[in-house]
């Protein structure tokens, strides 16, 4: 045994008298938070990917003209550059939207549920499962990296 405490640093070990059950709910909170961060993800990806493609029918406008399609280059044009992706809104508005009314309360929701039932401290659900699912005293299956150190005199 190592010179400390095998296990989870003080960051992640459960304060006393919180439950499991409180444990297993800010687990299920923080994963939530983390699929919402992935959702984040694709909305910010389609902001973009909606911006370059934008960007790219003005360049092929550009080129019908070159090519001698004035008509159908002014009209695509007036019709598609600049258009709004949804009733009076560009992505960009999408984007702030989300962020605005949802995304900045589901991450303040979270965080005060974890100031108030376990001081701030966050994956305790995670660190208990990885405990769980870990081969103690075998090489990868450290707890934290000092018990690298440790055993390896680095």
């Amino acid at each position: 045994m190592t010179s400390f405490e095998s296990g989870p640093d003080s960051e992640h070990r459960r304060p006393d008298g919180v439950s499991d059950e409180t444990v297993e709910a800010l687990g299920k909170l923080s994963e939530a938070l983390e699929v919402i961060e992935h959702a984040r993800g694709y909305l910010y990806g389609f902001h973009r990917l909606t911006g370059k493609a934008d960007l790219a029918i003005g360049e092929a406008v550009e080129l019908l003209r070159k090519a001698g399609h004035e008509d159908l280059a002014a009209e695509i044009d007036r019709d598609i550059v600049g258009r709004n992706v949804i009733e009076g809104r560009w992505t960009f508005q999408i984007v702030e939207d989300y962020d605005a009314n949802y995304y900045r309360a589901v991450v303040a929701a979270e965080d005060n549920a974890r100031q108030q039932l376990v001081g701030g401290k966050r994956h305790l659900f995670e660190a208990e499962m990885k405990e769980d699912r870990r081969t103690h005293g075998l090489r990868h299956h450290e707890a934290r990296p000092a018990d690298v150190t440790e055993r390896t005199g680095a």
